[in-house]
């Protein structure tokens, strides 16, 4: 059925009928809601997990990668400082091999302090060996949760939701949040595999001590697992379409291609793509129909035909997907919510810049928008279509 619920609401619901065994959080601001949600669904009696508040968001994480380690289904949610301080924890679960589901609710690292929306959090985590996934609003957000839940369980690795402060979890919008029979159908009881938990009648260990000759061995083995969980997500992704068609939000009718790692708006062939994460993407989708209905604005723009490229997943970087897209392309603008200190580009931007070299004469450049919280205009955004064309590809920081 659909409902009009604040994002934490739908993504908190979406938990409650997956009945993980285990939830621990720690509150943080803009993550609150989702946790303060699942706490209530447990003192209310409407759920049958077991709830732990924990100290610190250390201890958060401790606790669900204890509880996935004797072999059941946990979830935890954080954001910016809080997963900072999980980090630690963050990089034990994925070598262990943990299927845990995490869910953040992007918000700006200090210092200076901010509550507000930007993805830096996100970024500090990337290499950690988690699949990591963006949502653009709350029907995608729900759809991702199931996704993780499914492939996290199949291919033992965490998954990381990423929801855009304040933006998604506290603005209400349409959506279809699953029963607790749709899910099951699409989400058995999990079941882990023999070996795969602590078990006193077959003992294993998890995280033990590994000398120089086998580390590097060991590590590779998870960059291998993160790449080829690709094609789960995918197929997971088609096979969720068809157990709950009516929760998978339809295409768009300009998209030319939506899977569970990237969706494509625009024109077949474009001269100019803009590629960028979570609901930043709405507004960029926005600008070019604008763009689209107005030839006066076209005009002034020298704009021939712009497509508008969504990352769900950032990790594992679909390379392959991406390259499809923008291999035609004269330019790519990468507008991202978060900066590489230092580098020559955004961490998005780094990616796609690997991605296009040798393959594509395209020019990709990046631009960085929207930090603590900062407003982003469709006037930015027809900004960035006009410095795209200009000498150059030097990372710009548009701020009006």
């Amino acid at each position: 059925m659909r409902q009009i619920l604040e994002g934490s609401q739908a993504i908190a619901q979406t938990i409650k009928n997956i009945n993980p065994a285990v939830i621990s959080a720690y509150p943080i601001t803009p993550q609150t809601h989702i946790v303060e949600d699942l706490a209530k669904f447990k003192a209310d009696d409407k759920a049958k997990y077991t709830y732990v508040r924990a100290e610190s968001e250390f201890a958060a994480a401790s606790i669900v990668a204890g509880s996935s380690a004797t072999g059941v289904r946990v979830y935890t949610a954080t954001s910016s400082q809080g997963i900072l301080l999980m980090t630690e924890v963050l990089y034990n679960i994925a070598g262990m091999r943990l299927p845990v589901v995490l869910t953040c609710a992007n918000r700006g690292v200090s210092a200076p302090i901010t509550i507000w929306n930007d993805h830096q959090d996100a970024m500090s985590i990337r290499d950690a060996g988690w699949i990591i996934l963006f949502a653009e609003n709350h029907q995608e957000a729900v759809e991702q949760h199931l996704l993780a839940y499914k492939v996290s369980e199949q291919v033992g690795l965490p998954v990381m939701v990423n929801v855009d402060g304040f933006v998604l979890t506290h603005t209400y919008e349409g959506v279809s949040v699953p029963s607790t029979n749709q899910v099951k159908n699409y989400l058995p009881d999990y079941k882990p595999a023999k070996g795969a938990f602590l078990d006193t009648d077959n003992p294993a260990s998890f995280g033990a001590f590994a000398a120089p000759a086998y580390y590097m061995e060991i590590r590779e083995e998870l960059h291998d697992a993160l790449v080829d969980s690709q094609k789960v997500l995918k197929r997971e992704y088609e096979n969720l379409k068809q157990a709950i068609p009516e929760v998978i939000k339809q295409s768009e009718k300009k998209a030319q291609v939506n899977n569970a790692l990237i969706e494509y708006y625009g024109p077949k062939n474009p001269t100019t793509v803009l590629v960028a994460m979570g609901s930043l993407v709405g507004t960029v989708k926005d600008a070019v129909d604008e763009i689209e209905n107005n030839a006066g604005l076209k005009a002034k723009l020298n704009i021939n035909s712009v497509g508008v490229l969504k990352i769900k997943t950032f990790r594992p970087f679909p390379e392959k997907e991406v390259l499809k897209i923008i291999q035609k392309a004269k330019f790519v603008a990468v507008l991202e919510k978060a900066v590489s200190l230092g580098a020559t580009d955004g961490p998005l931007a780094l990616d796609m810049k690997a991605t296009a070299k040798n393959e594509t004469l395209a020019k990709v450049q990046s631009f960085i928008v929207g930090l603590g919280g900062k407003d982003i205009t469709k006037k930015m955004i027809d900004k960035i279509l006009v410095e795209i064309k200009k000498p150059g590809d030097k990372m710009k920081f548009i701020n009006k």
